[in-house]
């Protein structure tokens, strides 16, 4: 098996892996900023998109949630151990760039960097579709909720790609602390008032639940993995602090505020709206002033997002293509190939709900709560010049239950995902077809 289980393997991977591992690290951030950090790249469609996953669930989804939530956090843990371990024993290693396909690296070799850095890119590049998306549909129905004009939700997708598209140069949006603060506090103060709305809105009209079935279940499960899957860029996060060892502390900050957000909105939505709650839990909420500054709000969050999402996989693409860190025109036109391919899938499949469920159910279980644990066992069965690492038998049980579990849901939830992606029911037509068909 690649990778290493003692010195000698270490030092033999090739030049290409050490490219991968090597960068210089930012300015330190706190346990606050860094849980700011988390909390800024995850919370905002994960607020949306929970309700309609808990009424594909059932209220049995609550628990769900709770469960998803403390092992997320619990695996975040975990994986923060393997990035300490790894600088521990390869002091060489404590300004990676990229930490996580780093630890694929050193622990199972070009096939573990290769599986990560994939589901990593594929993760981040669905996860800015998303974010493209909400925004764009928050934008058209505040203008056409207030009367101002309606344009069409396809053109909104052009508008808001180039106005972030700017914002997507920078080197690392890391150095510019405003944008992971904004998304946090805009997405808190959204919640806040979105749950005062859900009260007011509560015994207005009769709340009558679907029919949880199989493929419904797995499909919400995938979304609530995705509302807690911040893996590919936590190690990074961790790499970026001034006490890297504290990890474990801003891991668990974040996934606090995370339930505290999370968990009222999609009890709300389950209990007040029922089956009259979409993917985007703001289209079933009374129409009125307070939910055009909650639009507002979640548009501010989902703009700041994206810049902190799509980031990591721009830099990924220069590193491959040997593109000088610099600010230099092959950045510029690599960024912005990017951002068309972004808008090119985001108006082919102008249903957000989609591509939340099949991340969830495949690479953002697999980064999340299948490779830490993996990763874990391997560092800590490895043979070399360090002390050995005991694993109590608790533990033992413990991550090899969530990685099995994992596993199966995370393949059933896929399966669950793609089946409602190809039920001709659920097809949208990309906007092209729309926009065509309306100009003839």
């Amino acid at each position: 098996m690649e990778g290493f289980a003692d010195t000698q393997s270490v030092n033999s991977v090739d030049s290409e892996s050490t490219a991968l591992i090597s960068g210089a690290r930012t300015e330190g951030l706190s346990i606050f900023m860094t849980a700011v950090f988390m909390v800024g790249e995850m919370a905002g469609s994960g607020v949306l998109a929970l309700p309609s996953a808990i009424e594909e669930t059932g209220w049995i989804g609550l628990v769900l949630l709770l469960f998803c939530g403390f092992i997320s956090s619990y695996t975040g843990d975990v994986l923060g151990d393997c990035w300490g371990i790894i600088k521990e024993r390869f002091p060489k290693m404590d300004n990676a760039r990229y930490p996580y396909p780093g630890i694929g690296t050193l622990t199972y070799g070009v096939v573990g960097r290769l599986v990560i850095s994939i589901s990593i890119n594929f993760t981040l590049f669905g996860v800015s579709c998303v974010f493209l998306l909400l925004a764009s549909q928050n934008l058209h129905s505040v203008f056409l909720n207030n009367h101002a004009f309606d344009l069409s939700f396809c053109y909104w997708l052009l508008i808001v790609a180039a106005i972030l598209l700017p914002f997507t140069m920078p080197a690392t949006p890391k150095e510019f602390k405003f944008v992971a603060l904004g998304a946090s506090a805009a997405t808190t103060v959204a919640c806040v008032i979105l749950v005062v709305l859900m009260g007011l809105d509560s015994g207005k009209k009769p709340v009558v639940h679907k029919k949880v079935d199989p493929l419904s279940f797995a499909a919400a499960f995938g979304t609530i993995c995705f509302a807690f899957g911040g893996h590919p860029t936590f190690p990074t996060f961790q790499n970026d602090m001034k006490q890297p060892s504290r990890f474990g502390k801003a891991c668990s900050l974040a996934y606090l505020v995370m339930i505290l957000l999370y968990f009222p909105v999609a009890a709300g939505g389950y209990f007040v709206y029922g089956n009259r709650v979409t993917d985007n839990v703001l289209e079933a909420v009374t129409v009125g002033p307070a939910l055009t500054i909650i639009q507002c709000l979640i548009t501010i969050h989902l703009f700041c997002s994206f810049i902190i999402v799509i980031n990591p996989l721009c830099q990924e693409v220069e590193e491959v293509l040997k593109v000088n860190p610099a600010f230099n025109i092959k950045r510029v036109i690599i960024r912005t190939l990017i951002c068309i391919l972004v808008l090119f899938v985001t108006e082919s499949i102008p249903h957000f709900g989609a591509i939340l469920s099949l991340i969830g159910g495949s690479s953002t279980t697999l980064l999340a709560y299948v490779a830490p644990p993996i990763f874990y066992f391997k560092l800590a069965y490895a043979k070399g010049n360090w002390p050995e690492i005991q694993i109590p038998l608790w533990k033992t049980v413990l991550l090899i239950t969530i990685m099995v579990v994992g596993t199966l849901a995370g393949i059933f939830a896929t399966y669950s995902a793609i089946t409602a992606i190809a039920s001709p029911g659920a097809f949208t037509a990309p906007c092209f077809i729309n926009v065509t068909a309306a100009s003839g």
